[in-house]
């Protein structure tokens, strides 16, 4: 499908493309221009009542789809995101902001995702273990829950969709999909190639709309007995609270603060290329992005020089332009929080070495752009080296050692990725075990995750579950324990007998 302008788009349900109950709509809008990409249905409660019920109908033929053939649909599903791969760059340059390269790889996450998701439907392995009774046999298998409440953001609107419909999935469940408002048309994109597929009708509903009518109704629905939702921190405490009194499973996947961590011994040149991508890429827009640099009192000097040289050497545009470094980003409420944290950072008395400022002139001023900014002398209590910023700042903190750089690096309340450059191997050990989060890297920067190893942080991250491998089927499955006694005869398992 071809980037159609203002185009008209609708809900899914049930199988059908339909108008929102209210019939109001809201626009999504090109970020780097203003343009309009598209006008969506404006949902409400009822739309999700709808949905839920498609799906909830659809559950109880899908669960007993045997997996490996649910598996095939999501095989073809991910050859076709092969297919569309330029298309959905494309767009995703245009709806959300990222330069192409990242756009591409946000579509190949989905891929590789959406492949290894595939395998599981012929694996979904439980357990099988000894019974303490004779001719008796025990197992455990994994059994799908039901609806899944599946509500994402904009910053990787093709990514981050497959990391939760796709082992929901393929664990037998349905889904009821929310996507961000800010990036509407990637997620009917998603749909469409689902049902492209061959995904059963009422398996996948998408309902386009905020997060008070639409977001809040899946919350507190009590036919959706799952949620899955990336966010800020304080959204997931509000859905916790929301979906409590129907008890419901809540994963959530929220901030980040991470730090990059330079010692004396480091390679600089790979160093300051980890940090320039991991702080800037994407716009700082992503929950793994560098906000923070830790470098020891040898190199603080060198290394601040050639990030600052760096920075300023990145080139601002739309993310379609072959030659654009930086996209804008997402829109003008984010514009005006990242600069309200450069005016928070001066204040506190952190010194601006670079950026700090509205991009205007050469066209910016139609879009949102903001150039990449980097504070020095900055006190790791002060809020821009605690807070999420979300945009392409970073703070440069320096250390006398080691453990204090550990310690600083641990010193707040997210704990998603963290990274070491270092030469010196016991340190390396060190920092794998003792930095506090869910990602660790040694020598590279703090983004860059793989879909077979859990993704997910520990504190105020996340609420203890993981995405990727075989970690994300937690969240989707519960598990069965089954005894199978072929004695004929009750036997008593815990109760003295002789063997």
């Amino acid at each position: 499908m071809a980037l159609t302008g203002t185009k008209t788009f609708l809900n899914y349900i049930g199988g059908e493309w339909v108008d929102s109950a209210s019939g109001e709509t809201f626009e999504s809008v090109n970020p780097a221009s203003g343009d309009t990409i598209g006008t969506f249905p404006r949902s409400t409660p009822e739309d999700v009542d709808r949905a839920v019920a498609a799906a909830k109908a659809a559950y109880e033929d899908w669960r007993l789809v045997p997996a490996p053939k649910r598996g095939e649909i999501l095989y073809r599903f991910a050859n076709l995101l092969m297919e569309e791969k330029e298309e959905l760059t494309d767009l995703m340059a245009r709806e959300m902001g990222k330069v192409k390269a990242e756009a591409g790889g946000d579509v190949q996450e989905a891929i590789d995702m959406s492949l290894y998701m595939a395998g599981e439907g012929r694996r979904l392995f439980g357990q099988t273990t000894p019974s303490e009774l004779r001719d008796k046999f025990n197992m455990s298998v994994r059994m799908p829950i039901g609806v899944i409440g599946v509500i994402t953001p904009w910053n990787f609107p093709i990514a981050i969709p497959s990391w939760k419909i796709t082992p929901a999935l393929i664990s037998g469940n349905t889904i009821v999909f929310k996507p961000a408002t800010d990036t509407p048309l990637l997620g009917e994109r998603f749909v469409e190639l689902l049902v492209d597929a061959g995904l059963p009708s009422g398996v996948i509903n998408i309902v386009h709309g905020g997060g008070g009518a639409v977001g809040d109704r899946l919350v507190r629905h009590p036919d959706v007995p799952v949620i899955t939702l990336t966010g800020s921190r304080e959204t997931g405490v509000e859905v916790m609270r929301n979906a409590a009194d129907n008890l419901k499973h809540v994963h959530l996947e929220l901030g980040g603060k991470n730090a990059i961590i330079v010692l004396d011994d480091a390679d600089l040149d790979l160093a300051a290329d980890g940090i320039v991508w991991s702080a800037f890429g994407t716009s700082g827009q992503r929950c793994t992005a560098a906000s923070r640099v830790i470098v020891q009192d040898g190199v603080y000097e060198e290394l601040q020089s050639r990030l600052v040289a760096a920075a300023e050497k990145l080139r601002l545009g739309p993310g379609w332009e072959d030659d654009t470094d930086v996209g804008p980003v997402i829109n003008s409420k984010a514009l005006e929080k990242i600069h309200s944290y450069t005016e928070i950072g001066k204040d506190e008395g952190a010194k601006l070495l670079t950026g700090g400022e509205v991009a205007t002139g050469n066209g910016f001023e139609k879009g949102n752009f903001y150039r990449p900014t980097i504070f020095g002398d900055v006190d790791p209590q002060m809020r821009i080296a605690q807070e999420e910023i979300f945009g392409p700042t970073t703070a440069l903190i320096r250390v006398r050692d080691f453990d204090q750089a550990i310690r600083v690096s641990n010193g707040i309340k997210f704990g998603l990725s963290s990274s070491i450059f270092t030469r010196d191997v016991n340190k390396a050990f060190r920092a794998m075990r003792d930095l506090q989060a869910g990602i660790t890297y040694i020598n590279a920067g703090t983004i860059g995750a793989e879909v077979h190893l859990p993704f997910g942080g520990t504190k105020d991250t996340g609420n203890g579950h993981r995405e990727a491998g075989q970690a994300a089927l937690d969240v989707f499955t519960e598990w069965k324990s089954i005894y199978v006694d072929y004695s004929g005869k009750l036997q008593k398992a815990q109760i003295d007998t002789e063997i």
